[in-house]
């Protein structure tokens, strides 16, 4: 049996990844943080609302004897500046994840990262050198298991009002026409968490999943 703690999980594949832990009877415990509550009620399910995302030291007690986390905060390019996408990708990870590592020696951690991360940090593209930056710091963090998630783009199984107009029309295209087309492009939000919870789980042969990877798993 497992303790299991999520982050992000009132956003679209945080939720399905803390859904699919309740599914699993290998689960024992699931500690949720975020800044707002999901609203789960569960016996299995603790829940924390914590709004400062760069300082856990008033909630450590939560963080400890976890044996998976699944870190799934995430912003959109463009729908928030590029100081406030660098904070959230880079340095709110680094400070849950050196939380997570400082009272645990064998926690499987579990990044939704994104396609093109680029671990140089040089990239010219800010999703993929911010992206890249936070997979860095992971790495160097020496977990006992690292799983880092690239998808490409992520259909949502769920209604939900898109962020702009360029995700609003993939959206409409991508079922009748680009996942049958280019089924490397993308993966459902379902795919995803399950894919996610899986590897976390069970275990992984490797620490980078990339789209096509993650399409596989299951």
């Amino acid at each position: 049996m497992k303790n299991v703690i999520i982050t992000g999980g009132t956003g679209m594949v945080g939720s399905l990844v803390l859904r699919t832990c309740l599914e699993r009877d290998d689960v024992e415990k699931i500690t949720l943080i975020g800044r707002k509550k999901t609203g789960t009620q569960h016996p299995k399910v603790e829940e924390i609302v914590h709004h400062d995302f760069l300082d856990f030291s008033g909630i450590v007690d939560h963080f400890r004897n976890q044996d998976v986390c699944f870190y799934c905060i995430g912003a959109y390019t463009g729908s928030v500046s590029r100081e406030v996408f660098s904070e959230i990708t880079v340095l709110y990870t680094n400070a849950f994840a050196e939380t997570i590592r400082l009272y645990n020696d064998n926690t499987s951690f579990c990044l939704l990262s994104g396609r093109g991360a680029d671990l140089s940090g040089q990239s010219k593209i800010m999703f993929a050198r911010e992206k890249g930056k936070a997979e860095k710091l992971l790495i160097g963090l020496s977990f006992a298991q690292l799983y880092l998630f690239r998808p490409g783009y992520i259909y949502p199984v769920s209604p939900r009002k898109e962020p702009n107009l360029g995700y609003h029309v993939v959206r409409l295209l991508y079922k009748p026409v680009l996942s049958r087309l280019l089924p490397k492009f993308g993966v459902t939000s379902e795919q995803l968490a399950k894919a996610m919870v899986k590897i976390g789980l069970d275990g992984g042969k490797q620490m980078v999943y990339e789209n096509s990877a993650i399409r596989d798993i299951l």
